[in-house]
């Protein structure tokens, strides 16, 4: 069975460091997310009665019924490694997001001053024919703010993908996926 990605240091720097953030995030999804099925194939017990020949003398033409999942495998995956899982993600996402509100972004000052000098330039069109165009540098926390925007709803896609294979598998018909990680984060408060 697959285990939780580590959660990173939470600095600004890992924040701003977008390669770095979408290669956790990247990664902690492979390792559980994309694998879901792998994982979940890894909970189910491997069959008492053992091989039968006369399975194989007959063309199935309809899928095989897949083995259903022992209910205290499927719960103890669920709450030790796939919601852990999304609870790391969702912290680290949280706390970035936090960081791009940050008014106090370090490039204001330099982007402003780049600004101010782009305005004072004076140069001939006939020479340098793209001299009037200016292309302004996106602030890093507004960069920051689009990419968390965008991971934020990769993750719901993901999240609902998951959730649907788990609970084909695991029979939690019913319940949406946000219902049950806020269930399990209400019962791991008080741990």
């Amino acid at each position: 069975m697959s285990q939780p990605s580590n959660k990173p240091t939470l600095t600004p720097q890992f924040c701003f460091n977008e390669t770095a953030l979408r290669d956790f995030l990247r990664l902690s999804r492979a390792t559980i997310d994309d694998s879901i099925i792998q994982n979940l194939n890894a909970l189910v017990t491997p069959a008492r009665d053992g091989f039968d020949p006369s399975s194989t003398a007959e063309r199935q033409v309809q899928p095989a019924r897949r083995r259903p999942i022992d209910s205290a495998a499927c719960q103890a995956f669920k709450e030790n490694v796939l919601f852990q899982s999304w609870q790391t993600r969702s912290d680290v996402l949280n706390y970035c997001a936090g960081v791009a509100l940050d008014p106090t972004d370090p490039d204001l000052i330099l982007r402003e001053a780049e600004t101010a000098k782009d305005r004072e330039r004076v140069v001939d069109e006939r020479l340098d024919p793209y001299s009037g165009r200016f292309f302004p540098r996106e602030a890093r926390t507004e960069s920051l703010g689009n990419l968390i925007r965008n991971e934020r709803g990769v993750e719901g896609i993901i999240r609902a993908r998951t959730w649907g294979l788990v609970t084909e598998r695991c029979g939690d018909v019913g319940i949406r996926w946000e219902e049950a990680l806020n269930r399990w984060r209400g019962s791991t408060e008080g741990r």
